[in-house]
C-alpha cells in the first residue's frame, strides 16, 4: 500500500470496514495482532497511506491525541488529507455538495435504466443443458405450466444490492408473459432458509418435516402441468461475505441446500418435463440436478429485472448466449477446479471423473454452429511480431444466436512450468441461420506469449505454442494449430 501523495498513484485508500481495527484485535470476528490496540492501529494505518476509515471514524478518533504526543506528524494527516480535498474540488462538492432530488427521482429507476438492467440479465442467461430440444417452450402447446421452488417467487438481487423501484419474480415474470393464454400454477416446494434477507445475521434452514409435506404439496400441483419450471439454487443468505461470527457465508459443501435434491426427484418423478432455473452467489454441485433433469438455465441472480428475462429465455424471445465465467465443480472434493491448472495438478480421482461437471467458458444455444479449421495468418513468427488466428464459425441451427469463440494458448516446453492453456482471446459474434462469419483474434508476444521466467523476467521464449479456438475451455471443444516462435 502507498500513499496517495507519493509515486504515480493520484487517487486515494479507503480501509474495508474497521480493517484498522482488525491490524489489532477484533472480538466478534478476528484480528491480525500486529498492534497492541485501536491507537497503534492508527499510527500503522496512517504510515501505509490510509486517506480513509471506513464506515465510521473509530482508530482515526486517535488522530489528534497522537499528534499532540508526536506519535504523528501533522504534516503525515496533510499529505492524507490533500488527494481527498483535491477530488471534492474536482468533482464541485464545494461549490454544490447536495443531490436534487427531483433529477435524482426521475433518474433512478427510470425505464431507460430498467431497460439496461434487463439488457445485462438477458446477456448472463446460461444454458448448460437441453436434452431433447425441450427449451424453449412453445406457449401454444401449453395448458397449464407449474412453477416450483424456494426461488420461483423471491426477489433474488445478490448481496449489496439497494432496493429498486421495480423487482421482478421468475413467478410474476412467467405469469406476465402468459397473460390469461396459460394456466400458471405455484408451490414453492420446500425452504431454503426461513425468510431472511442478506444482512439478517442469522441463518434459519427450513425444517424437513414441514420441507417434506410441501413437496407433497407441490407434487399435487405439478400433477396436471404440462411442464414445470423449477427455481431452486441459493439465496442471498446462503452465499455472502462472513463479517463477524454471528454474520457467516461459506459452506463446506457445494450440494444443493435443503430438501431441494429430493423437491427435484418428487418433480421429476411426475414424468413432466423439468425445467431446473439456478440462482446462486456462487457454483454448487449439481450432479444429480444435471443427471434427473433435461433442461438447465444458470441465472446467478439476474437483478430487479430477473423474472422478465427469464421468461424471455424460457419461451424463445431471447436466445441464451452466456457463458460460464467458472468452471462447475461435480462436489466440492473436485475444488480446485480452475481451467488453467499446471499439468501435474489433475492427476485423478479414484472412482469418480477428474473434468469439471461443466466448465469454464461453457454455455449452449437454442441455435447450433459449426467451427471450421482453424488457421494462422502466419504460422512462424520471431520474438517480437505478432499474428492473428482465425476461424469460420457457420450457425446451423434454425434460430438467430451468439457464440463466443474463445482463444486458449500453451507454450509448449517452457523453462518454468506453465498452464495447460490460457485464455487469451476471444470474440463474440451474432450469426443468423445459415450465416457464416470469420473470427480474427490477435496474437501478440505482450498480451498473448510471454510469461515471468525464473529470473522474473517478462519474456517470450522460442519454440512451439498450441493455438487452440473453439467454443469453451473444454479439450473436447478446442481446435488446436502450432504457432512457431522464433528465436
Amino acid at each position: 500500500m502507498c500513499s496517495a501523495g507519493t509515486g504515480g498513484f493520484k487517487g486515494f485508500i479507503v480501509s474495508d470496514y474497521y480493517a484498522i481495527w482488525e491490524l489489532g484485535h477484533r472480538p466478534d470476528t478476528h484480528g491480525h495482532h500486529v498492534a497492541a490496540d485501536k491507537k497503534e492501529s492508527c499510527v500503522l494505518a496512517v504510515r501505509a497511506g490510509v486517506n480513509i476509515e471506513l464506515p465510521d471514524p473509530d482508530c482515526y478518533l486517535h488522530l489528534e491525541e497522537l499528534v499532540k504526543k508526536g506519535v504523528l506528524k501533522e504534516r503525515e494527516l496533510d499529505d492524507l488529507v490533500a488527494p481527498m480535498l483535491l477530488w471534492k474540488f474536482k468533482f464541485g462538492l464545494f461549490d454544490d455538495p447536495y443531490v436534487d432530488p427531483a433529477i435524482a427521482a426521475r433518474i433512478v429507476g427510470c425505464d431507460a435504466h430498467r431497460e439496461l438492467a434487463r439488457k445485462a440479465a438477458r446477456e448472463v442467461v446460461t444454458l448448460l443443458k437441453n436434452e431433447g430440444g425441450v427449451l424453449p417452450l412453445n406457449p401454444k402447446k401449453l395448458k397449464t405450466l407449474a412453477v416450483i421452488g424456494p426461488n420461483a417467487d423471491r426477489v433474488l438481487l445478490g448481496g449489496y444490492s439497494g432496493v429498486p423501484k421495480h423487482n421482478v419474480t421468475v413467478l410474476e415474470g412467467i405469469r406476465a408473459r402468459l397473460g390469461d393464454k396459460v394456466n400458471v400454477v405455484y408451490s414453492e416446494g420446500c425452504k431454503i432458509t426461513v425468510g431472511g434477507s442478506w444482512q439478517q445475521d442469522a441463518v434459519i434452514p427450513g425444517d424437513p418435516v414441514e420441507d417434506r409435506r410441501q413437496i407433497a404439496a407441490a407434487v399435487e400441483v405439478a400433477q396436471n402441468a404440462d411442464a414445470i419450471v423449477l427455481a431452486i439454487g441459493e439465496n442471498e443468505q446462503t452465499s455472502r461475505e462472513a463479517w463477524n461470527l454471528q454474520h457467516l457465508g461459506d459452506r463446506a459443501r457445494l450440494d444443493l441446500i435443503g430438501q431441494q435434491n429430493e423437491l427435484v426427484r418428487a418433480m421429476v418423478a411426475t414424468g413432466k418435463p423439468v425445467i431446473a432455473v439456478l440462482f446462486h452467489g456462487r457454483p454448487n454441485a449439481i450432479t444429480e440436478l444435471s443427471e434427473a433433469v433435461p433442461a438447465i438455465l444458470d441465472c446467478w441472480y439476474l437483478g430487479q429485472e430477473c423474472g422478465r428475462v427469464v421468461a424471455e429465455a424460457l419461451f424463445g424471445d431471447i436466445n441464451p448466449g452466456g457463458k460460464l465465467p467458472i468452471s462447475i465443480p461435480r462436489s466440492a472434493g473436485h475444488l480446485p477446479v480452475y481451467y488453467n491448472h499446471k499439468p501435474s495438478a489433475r492427476r485423478g480421482y479414484l472412482f469418480d471423473d477428474v473434468t469439471p461437471l461443466y466448465p469454464f467458458g461453457f454455455g449452449l444455444s437454442y441455435t447450433t454452429f459449426k467451427f471450421g479449421p482453424p488457421r494462422l495468418a502466419k504460422n512462424r513468427i520471431r520474438r517480437g511480431e505478432s499474428t492473428r488466428a482465425l476461424i469460420d464459425v457457420t450457425n446451423t441451427g434454425p434460430r438467430t444466436g451468439t457464440e463466443v469463440v474463445q482463444m486458449y494458448i500453451r507454450d509448449v516446453v517452457s523453462s518454468v512450468t506453465r498452464p495447460v492453456k490460457e485464455l487469451k482471446g476471444f470474440q463474440k459474434i451474432q450469426l443468423a441461420p445459415g450465416e457464416t462469419k470469420t473470427v480474427a483474434l490477435d496474437i501478440t508476444p505482450a498480451e498473448s506469449l510471454a510469461f515471468h521466467d525464473v529470473g522474473m523476467k517478462f519474456v517470450v521464449e522460442p519454440g512451439e505454442f498450441v493455438i487452440m479456438l473453439g467454443s469453451s475451455s473444454r479439450d473436447s471443444d478446442l481446435q488446436k494449430i502450432t504457432l512457431t516462435v522464433q528465436p
